[in-house]
């Protein structure tokens, strides 16, 4: 059942305006903590310009921990023998600890407009599994849009 009202809906009445960033330097670890902190999904990447050069999303943060290098064992003879050593594995994990965004960042990610329709919006994360978008206006990001926000548009508004 679609709300008469709900289809004038545009980007600009749902985004959120007040925007958490990181830079492509930004250590994982840091990136990982304000998506968990702040209950989001997903945050825009900036350089020092402020120009968006990509976005960071949960998933992108899952695949880079599936590069960890786990360990191979095999038992011989009743004894367990070490492929990989423990120093080279505290290794790998240190160095994903210290992993930039740089690495981890969908780069150019999809944008939309403020004046986009909540539809197409809609349309663009189902399409390509998106949660997070990013909104531009003439170059400037200005807002970005999730999930949560287009399902709120869901709930009926009351006027008290």
């Amino acid at each position: 059942m679609k709300i008469e009202s709900d289809a004038m809906l545009k980007v600009r009445d749902i985004m959120t305006k007040e925007l958490i960033t990181v830079s492509p330097e930004t250590e994982i670890v840091h990136a990982t903590k304000l998506l968990l902190e702040n209950r989001i999904n997903g945050v825009p990447v900036t350089d020092e310009t402020g120009k968006l050069v990509g976005i960071l999303c949960q998933s992108d943060l899952i695949a880079q921990q599936k590069k960890l290098p786990v360990p191979s064992f095999f038992t011989f003879l009743n004894g367990l023998i070490t492929l990989t050593s423990m120093k080279e594995f505290e290794k790998q994990v240190q160095k994903i600890a210290a992993t930039t965004v740089a690495q981890a960042m969908t780069p150019n990610p999809i944008v939309v407009r403020p004046d986009t329709g909540i539809e197409e919006v809609a349309a663009l994360m189902v399409d390509n599994n998106f949660h997070t978008i990013p909104v531009v206006d003439e170059g400037e990001l200005v807002g970005i849009v999730g999930k949560e926000d287009i399902l709120r548009t869901l709930i009926p508004r009351s006027d008290a």
